[in-house]
């Protein structure tokens, strides 16, 4: 057995020693820093064991329900001051379904305008073969230089206009 295994039988080890495995306590025999961790865990146990609870103040009823009354006598709080005490003091509970909406709009907006566009594109060069793909390319390039001499040749001065275009 190893530390790590052993230290998941702590607590049986700790609340109820006849329950825990033989190969725990055989380990915790052995392991001076096992050992050193249950008694420490013993020794804190030991010290909840004994310590008591302080005794509540005889006039603490009274007092609470002067703070309660206090407050509901108090001049209601704006909206602002409303929206920062439920930011500061809340768990967030009540804003996850807004949370949860705004995130699930963001990512339907974002992926769904990502894969519309790069949709078409992918789905028409996974058809092609790599030298079909290869062969359209060389192509463009070729009428692509084809175009440019002929913009070449309309820009050149005319010397001879009554000559034929080779």
């Amino acid at each position: 057995m190893n530390c790590t295994t052993c230290k998941a039988a702590l607590p049986d080890l700790l609340l109820d020693p006849s329950a825990a495995s033989a190969e725990a306590r055989a380990h915790m025999a052995a392991c001076p820093a096992c050992a050193a961790e249950l008694a420490e865990l013993r020794a804190t146990f030991a010290l909840l064991d004994a310590w008591e609870t302080p005794e509540i103040s005889p006039y603490f009823d009274q007092k609470l329900a002067v703070r309660l009354r206090e407050d509901q006598a108090a001049p209601p709080e704006g909206w602002f001051e409303r929206l920062r005490s439920r930011l500061l003091f809340s768990t967030g509970r009540q804003f996850r379904p807004a949370m949860i909406g705004a995130m699930a709009l963001l990512l339907v907006a974002g992926g769904g305008g990502v894969g519309i566009s790069t949709f078409s594109s992918h789905h028409n060069q996974a058809q092609l073969a790599p030298a079909v793909n290869d062969l359209q390319i060389l192509d463009k390039n070729e009428q692509a230089l084809e175009q440019v001499d002929q913009l070449l040749q309309d820009d050149s001065p005319d010397d001879n206009s009554d000559a034929p275009p080779s």
